[in-house]
């Protein structure tokens, strides 16, 4: 079988009537169901939203905002539709709490494991964390969904991460990029060859070229998707009959669209705007859910032979939210840390990769005192509280920061 179903393959023009078929009774069950899409969308008839152009005219529900929602209506910001078919209760840094439906394939990842090369029966290490936010058990469900067995392996521990890639016959690896480069540099430390490891998909961070090419040498084929705690896959990597990648296939059960960013509005094709998608997920029925992220709509379609829009994938943030090891940094975060220390004025969190193309947290604090590396390491402990990353702290005079509003500032390259 080449492709995960005959949907990846369907004429655009039967994708949009039918995906704008189905649209009214997802609509129509989020405004009777979810309290928040109730009150939003209290005076749109679900029987009109048959085309893009109506579907635009929707307000927007921003992932910004779902830390405001889920304090004002606990847990979930009203956005549940049915509390019966919630499986798990995840968290995300923020804190944002993430619902997990409780059937397979809730997520819809499969679909990027197979486009990766995976198939039924290979043996998968998730390298995901299962511990409090949503990325190991997302990537579980997709290998279930698929019929692989599943390590779930977690991150850290890297001489038993080697050790159970040779004993359980692994051949197949799910988690962040510079993680599994962790585990090979272990692995050649320990002397130790995994030859049945032959593929992997990646996600949470960016998925640099030399890592790729890295991989490729180790003969180890590595795609990417893009996936996100709230929606589940939105778009994956889809080699084409040369191994050749140009920018991500939208799933199928999405709709994406392109924003200018802080509107609503569609973008022309082309142009880099915010990704807002509209989830087909009745139990979670986000509409027109904008996610923060940038990118942008690819002309044509993929070689591979799959008919869905394309994306260039993640092009950075339209708001300071970043994204560092997988984990997503908000700007209240970094005020929470600040507010500890009275003694300490502006802050502001930079983010970069060092040698190795690893996230590194810099966070710059004005102190009138000077340096003090006692007060650094308290708000060292500070930041991985917060944020559950750890983070280099810089004392810095007074004034001495940018003063452009800024609060995160994301300095890596992705190019």
């Amino acid at each position: 079988m080449k492709y995960f179903d005959d949907l990846e393959t369907r004429p655009e023009a039967q994708r949009l009537e039918e995906q704008f078929a189905a649209l009214p009774g997802l609509i129509a069950i989020a405004k009777g169901s979810a309290a928040h899409f109730g009150r939003m969308l209290a005076d749109v008839d679900p029987d009109s939203v048959t085309d893009p152009a109506a579907l635009a005219r929707l307000p927007v529900t921003r992932k910004s905002d779902l830390i405001r929602l889920q304090a004002d209506h606990p847990p979930l910001g009203g956005l549940v539709s049915d509390w019966g078919s919630i499986g798990r209760i995840l968290q995300s840094p923020g804190p944002i709490n993430d619902p997990e439906g409780a059937r397979t394939g809730y997520w819809r990842l499969g679909r990027a494991l197979f486009a990766a090369g995976f198939r039924r029966g290979d043996m998968v290490q998730n390298c995901f964390s299962y511990h409090f936010t949503p990325g190991g058990w997302i990537f579980d469900d997709a290998c279930r969904s698929l019929g692989c067995p599943v390590f779930p392996a977690g991150v850290g521990n890297t001489e038993q991460q080697v050790n159970a890639m040779v004993g359980l016959d692994v051949a197949g690896y799910v988690g962040t990029p510079s993680f599994l480069r962790i585990i090979l540099e272990k692995a050649a430390e320990m002397g130790v060859a995994l030859p049945r490891l032959t593929k992997g998909l990646v996600s949470g961070e960016a998925f640099l070229p030399p890592q790729r090419a890295a991989f490729r040498d180790a003969g180890i084929q590595v795609h990417q998707c893009y996936a996100t705690a709230d929606l589940g896959l939105i778009a994956f990597e889809s080699p084409g009959p040369d191994g050749a990648v140009e920018g991500m296939v939208v799933d199928e059960g999405v709709i994406v669209e392109i924003v200018r960013p802080g509107t609503g509005d569609p973008v022309p094709p082309g142009e880099v705007g915010e990704v807002v998608v509209t989830s087909f997920t009745p139990e979670y029925p986000l509409i027109r859910f904008a996610t923060g992220d940038m990118s942008a709509v690819l002309p044509g379609e993929s070689p591979c032979g799959r008919t869905n829009m394309r994306i260039k994938g993640w092009m950075g943030r339209a708001d300071q939210t970043t994204k560092v090891k997988g984990m997503f940094v908000h700007p209240e975060q970094v005020a929470a840390v600040m507010k500890r220390f009275p003694a300490l004025g502006r802050g502001r969190l930079v983010v970069s990769h060092d040698t190795q193309s690893n996230d590194v947290m810099t966070l710059r604090c004005e102190s009138a005192e000077g340096p003090d590396d006692a007060l650094a390491a308290r708000v060292s402990e500070a930041v991985q509280a917060v944020t559950k990353l750890k983070g280099v702290i810089e004392i810095v005079p007074p004034d001495s920061l940018p003063n452009d509003g800024k609060v995160i500032e994301d300095v890596r390259r992705f190019d």
